[in-house]
Parts: C-alpha cells; structure tokens; sequence
C-alpha cells in the first residue's frame, strides 16, 4: 500500500513544499554558470522511467559546454577527482549534490521519487542482465539505495543488483533510512569518485 499510494502522496508533499527553495538555487545557480563559463545551466537527458516510460532529467549543468561522455568498461559514469570535464563551479555542485537539486520538477511531475534506483539512460536496456529489469517496477529516485550508501565505490552490475533489493523490499521505514544515509554521505562527501579508467561512450 506505501508504494502504490502513500509514496507518491508524500513525493507531491514535499516537492511542492521544497520547490520554493528550488527555485531560489536556480536563480542564485543562473547567475554563477552565465559568469563562470556563459553556458547553459541546465543539464537535460532522456532516461528510463517506472515502466520503461522515457522522461527528461533535469540537473544542474556540472560538465564544460559539449565535453564527450566517458564511461567505464561496465557501464559505469566515469567519475575522478581531476576529470578536466567538470567546471570550477561543477566540482563543487557534484560533491555537494547541488547538481541534483532541480530534479524535484521531476518528481512534481510524477516521473521521479525523492527515493528509488537512479534513472539509467535508454540504452541500459541492452545491457541489463536476468531480473535486473526489475528496477523500472517503481519510480526512480533523486537518492536510493546505491547512492546512500555506496555512491560511486561499486561496480555497475553491483548497483542493478541493489536497485532490485531495493524494489523487492520498499518500504516507509527503507526510504527513512536511505535519505538520512543520504544526507550522511554527502556532509562527509563520502564515495564522491570512482577512480577507474573511462573510455568515449554513452554515460550510465
């Protein structure tokens, strides 16, 4: 009952109660992204929502204007500490999860949760293994399990096997423990960066 009514219920709540903020950021972030490098600020991708259902996710633009995507060799995001990709402005974005701020649109629109499997982009399709479609079962989530807890210090076959867990035991009392983890993670800005070597290709 907490997944199919209850959750959506609270994600409405709190987006339209935290939109107010959210647009405070973006205006404060409009002003710091047109002086730092005159780009857009905004960062949009097509991903796979609950269902297969394609939306457009909105972030913060943290990369410099026309940088090529790099992944690693499982499909992972290349993520580093001295990536020459990320703007003086996106480092700090990216350690802080400004970046994700704006993406309580998505969740008033209903294609995200504030909580659930981060949303892969479309051609994960082709790469998931077994029961791992199984993650598109619920909304995907501005924070989850993998991002609590592990960020970026696991493989990506690791972090689908997480989404599932996750679909197999949402709960009230899991998403609790999952933003208050969240919340940890980023004060401590713990597992920001996976140190692997990336190739040119699309990011996961």
């Amino acid at each position: 009952m907490y997944n199919n009514y209850f959750k959506r219920f609270f994600d409405l709540l709190f987006g339209i109660v935290l939109f107010p903020i959210i647009s405070i950021f973006i205006f404060l972030m409009f002003i710091i992204v047109k002086l730092d490098d005159k780009g857009q600020v905004f960062y949009k991708s097509k991903r796979l929502g609950k269902d297969k259902k394609v939306f457009n996710i909105i972030k913060f633009r943290s990369m410099k204007v026309n940088a090529p995507d790099l992944r690693n060799e499982d499909g992972s995001t290349y993520n580093s500490n001295n990536d020459p990709r990320i703007t003086n402005v996106g480092k700090f974005i990216r350690k802080t999860s400004i970046d994700e701020l704006p993406q309580v649109i998505n969740v008033i629109k209903g294609d995200m949760s504030f909580v659930g499997p981060r949303p892969d982009t479309v051609e994960a399709l082709n790469i998931y293994e077994g029961n791992q479609v199984e993650k598109l079962d619920v909304r995907p989530g501005i924070t989850g399990y993998n991002q609590a807890y592990f960020r970026n210090s696991i493989s990506q076959k690791e972090k689908f096997q997480n989404d599932v867990y996750y679909v197999k035991n949402i709960s009230f009392l899991f998403d609790i423990k999952i933003i208050l983890k969240t919340i940890q993670s980023v004060l401590i800005r713990e597992n920001i960066n996976s140190e692997k070597d990336g190739n040119v290709g699309k990011e996961y």
